[in-house]
């Protein structure tokens, strides 16, 4: 252990002296929580706009409902004279939505009979959506009321159309109302972790190869697979320091922007769930620092080493945005997995949602025991001839 610590410390002082290396991982671990914070400020100042405009419905057809016009504008709704081909004009980006009203709808009306009318839109433009959700909500409010008059005419109370009274209850906190933001925190803290060692391996193995510094390392009468034992043992803290950048950035954004009055929700993570996210993610670390200590010992250039490693932190990390459209249960076989355990785990923290210790030591001791075998894999590689040369 002794001479193992000698190996870390000659590591750590390098890597420390190479402080373009190192502040290149720094920036991917601030990386995410600007990337979130600006979304947050994009989509809050998106809302605000909305909700402090009205909504302009172009209208195609008002002379054949003037009822219905009225109401609308009696709800601040501002009316404006619809193209001749809506749906032309929708596609272009034009205008959000239309109201279409056949000229039969006033016969219809008259006659008792289901009035109907067309909204035109597109469903695939972010944008437009809040207009069309008011509109819909509009219209769907308007034909309640009038559902109502005609029963109170006729001498039926409106009752009778509510057979069954839904009360509705929501037990969402608001962790989990904002899961749309607190899913994509899993791929950030994972890929920040891969980058943040990344330069640092890069740098000591392939590195040192294309520099000629490492045959005269390995001359040294120590077992070689100790050197490869040191090199990833002095990233790891590297790696650590940018998980603790990331996290620190993320309560920042969180704790610090005004999330609630931009978003309409609130997110807070506070040093509880910090301490545990910190702890979840260690084997990760060791983890990382293992798969890219093995591949960049395999490369023969740091060009060839950073063309494989960022591909090295991605697959892992790409879990985590699967699961904010795909959410999956914490089960057995999902801890099973290295990195995807430590991922669903992490959104469970950020949910404030019970977490049970068994999943968290199954999935710790599946990373470490993967690390292990990873890492007997490069002390391997080291101990063979082909270390000089790479591959």
């Amino acid at each position: 252990m002794n001479r193992i610590w000698v190996i870390f410390h000659k590591e750590m002082l390098d890597n420390l002296r190479d402080y373009r290396s190192w502040t290149t991982g720094v920036f991917w671990a601030l990386f995410g929580p600007l990337i979130m914070g600006a979304v947050i400020m994009m989509v809050g100042s998106t809302f605000r706009e909305s909700a402090r405009e009205s909504l302009r419905l172009p209208v195609l057809g008002a002379e054949n409902a003037p009822s219905l016009v009225a109401f609308l504008r009696q709800q601040d709704v501002i009316i404006e004279t619809a193209p001749a081909d809506p749906e032309a004009a929708v596609r272009a980006g034009e205008i959000n939505v239309v109201l279409v009203i056949p000229p039969e709808y006033g016969e219809d009306f008259a006659a008792g009979k289901s009035a109907r009318v067309r909204l035109v839109f597109d469903s695939t433009r972010q944008s437009a959506l809040g207009d069309i959700r008011q509109a819909s909500r509009l219209l769907e409010s308007y034909s309640e009321y009038l559902g109502m008059l005609r029963l109170t005419l006729r001498g039926v109370s409106p009752e009778v159309m509510r057979a069954v009274q839904v009360e509705e209850r929501d037990t969402a906190t608001p962790q989990s109302q904002a899961l749309v933001f607190l899913s994509m925190l899993p791929y950030f803290i994972i890929f920040a972790i891969f980058n943040g060692a990344a330069p640092v391996i890069t740098d000591a193995t392939a590195g040192e190869r294309e520099r000629g510094s490492l045959e005269p390392l390995l001359i040294n009468p120590l077992p070689r697979g100790w050197f490869a034992v040191g090199k990833m043992l002095a990233a790891i803290p590297f790696a650590a320091l940018n998980l603790v950048i990331t996290l620190a950035g993320f309560a920042a954004i969180f704790n610090l922007l005004p999330v609630e009055e931009l978003l309409g929700m609130q997110i807070q993570m506070d040093a509880g769930a910090l301490t545990a996210i910190f702890l979840v993610c260690l084997p990760i670390v060791l983890l990382a620092c293992a798969i890219q200590t093995l591949i960049a010992s395999f490369t023969k250039t740091t060009k060839e080493a950073g063309t494989y490693l960022p591909f090295v932190g991605l697959i892992p990390a790409l879990p985590g945005i699967a699961l904010a459209f795909l959410p999956v249960k914490p089960e057995l076989w999902t801890m099973l997995i290295p990195t995807f355990g430590q991922q669903i785990l992490i959104n469970q923290f950020l949910r404030s949602e019970p977490i049970l210790m068994n999943n968290i030591l199954i999935s710790a001791l599946v990373t470490l025991a993967v690390s292990v075998v990873i890492t007997w894999g490069a002390i391997k590689f080291y101990e063979n001839e082909r270390i000089i040369l790479g591959r």
